[in-house]
């Protein structure tokens, strides 16, 4: 792309409502679901990077740099950001979740265009009048901004985001594209009828 958009994919979450599952290893599809967002997400941007707080090694065999949170206890996204903002090297940051497969191919670019044009600090996806916050562009410059907020004992993204200067980007054309799957029944729900294999974490093969 531009050479200036960091990727962060967010695979720290501790997966309450899927048993305390891995997320990002349970198999979808035929495949964990981190190969998904990582075929889809990845050509998107100029570098990759993957925040996970559990089988790091397994993560780090796709060839992408691996980042745990830097604060304890499964502290959500905004702790996986900021790791992220730390570990880049370009002056953007995108964000996605690991437990959505079908995000659009066109995020990044649309949420860069919105970005500039309307000079913010950030630019998040929404579908109609439901705002998507773990997929958002935004600058790394903003580090530390985001370390005091976390260092204040904040965590809630949209708190955090109500600090800044932030645009919203419409897909309302593309709701499906951002559906995440949380549960084992959603899992299974979206699965097709072909598929074989059990539920379970998977070890990947080369990088994607």
């Amino acid at each position: 792309m531009s050479e200036q958009i960091t990727g962060l994919i967010l695979a720290g979450g501790r997966g309450s409502r899927m048993g305390e599952t891995d997320k990002g290893l349970q198999l979808f599809r035929g495949k964990p679901m981190i190969e998904h967002v990582l075929e889809r997400f990845g050509p998107q941007v100029d570098e990759t990077i993957i925040n996970a707080n559990r089988n790091l090694s397994t993560y780090e065999a796709y060839g992408y740099r691996v980042v745990a949170d830097g604060i304890d206890g499964f502290a959500g996204p905004l702790a996986g950001l900021h790791v992220g903002m730390l570990a880049a090297s370009l002056p953007l940051i995108a964000t996605a979740p690991c437990d959505s497969p079908f995000l659009p191919l066109n995020l990044i670019a649309r949420l860069h265009d919105a970005l500039t044009t309307e000079n913010a600090d950030l630019a998040v996806a929404k579908t109609f009048d439901q705002p998507h916050p773990v997929f958002c562009l935004t600058k790394t410059a903003l580090e530390p901004h985001l370390r005091e907020f976390l260092q204040s004992g904040q965590r809630k993204i949209d708190k955090w985001y109500a600090s800044l200067n932030v645009v919203e980007v419409q897909f309302d054309s593309s709701v499906d594209a951002f559906a995440n799957i949380n549960t084992v029944n959603e899992l299974r729900d979206l699965e097709p009828e072909t598929s074989s294999g059990p539920i379970g974490a998977a070890t990947p093969g080369v990088k994607p």
